[in-house]
């Protein structure tokens, strides 16, 4: 069963939260007060392997798409608004191009159709994570990702919280995510993608490269971004309140245009 939080059942308009690599629902906890006093239902879940979601053996966004689709089923909250983030971009397209019919919109926040990083310095980043998690384990790897996530001297607290939630997953997990997430292309299906859809990008993001992101919004009909200055790869966590000022201006937009 997947773990997950819902904070504000008796809302409605629900808002499927899906995190980042290595993360889990606490990740949104400054979204989910946000979301819950504007009237919406935010639904964050455990994605398979991390947090406090088993990990069933295998590992990719379509099939964990499926999971969190069937978990809101079960809990009649479909279909749902649904906001991921880096990891959970991919299984919010995933759950955009399988099931149109379940999703009123998505939000897709610092993420990407086809992982290519920005120029030898990215694939080094990212074969030598690939490399540490495949040896040494996940404390190394958490030991590299808080710094690169949050590198400003202030950001001390956020990398602690970050480091707890990458060191609690299921190594098995994250070694299958990054191999799915580095196979993961949808380039060639975004134009099937016919829900409201907003892309949301740290200007400062260092794992996804910003004009990746641009490509992502330009490949989707319609789709717009927003680029909020100062924020990196975790904008929810360091620039929450932009972050939630723009996704509550588009969830509250498209449920207006849903009325007309």
């Amino acid at each position: 069963m997947m773990h997950y939080l819902d904070p504000a059942p008796q809302n409605p308009h629900p808002v499927l939260l899906l995190h980042g690599l290595g993360s889990s629902a606490a990740s949104w906890q400054a979204q989910l007060p946000a979301l819950a006093q504007a009237g919406f239902r935010p639904i964050a879940v455990d994605l398979p392997g991390f947090g406090r979601t088993p990990y069933h053996g295998q590992w990719s966004p379509w099939h964990a798409a499926q999971e969190a689709l069937a978990l809101l089923e079960s809990l009649r909250a479909l279909p749902a608004h649904v906001v991921g983030i880096s990891m959970g971009g991919t299984v919010a397209l995933a759950a955009g191009l399988d099931f149109p019919e379940q999703v009123r919109s998505l939000t897709l926040v610092n993420t990407f159709a086809a992982l290519r990083p920005d120029g030898l310095r990215g694939w080094v980043y990212f074969a030598f994570r690939m490399f540490l998690v495949h040896t040494v384990g996940l404390e190394a790897q958490a030991k590299r990702v808080v710094w690169h996530i949050f590198p400003k001297p202030e950001q001390e607290a956020l990398r602690q919280e970050l480091f707890a939630e990458i060191t609690q997953a299921d190594p098995r997990a994250y070694r299958a995510a990054m191999r799915a997430l580095a196979r993961f292309n949808v380039t060639a299906r975004l134009q099937e993608i016919r829900c409201p859809t907003l892309v949301i990008t740290g200007a400062e993001d260092t794992t996804i490269p910003p004009k990746t992101q641009a490509m992502l919004a330009q490949g989707i009909p319609q789709a717009r971004q927003v680029v909020i200055p100062g924020a990196g790869h975790a904008v929810i966590a360091d620039s929450p309140d932009a972050f939630n000022q723009a996704l509550l201006a588009f969830l509250r937009e498209v449920n207006h245009a849903a009325l007309d």
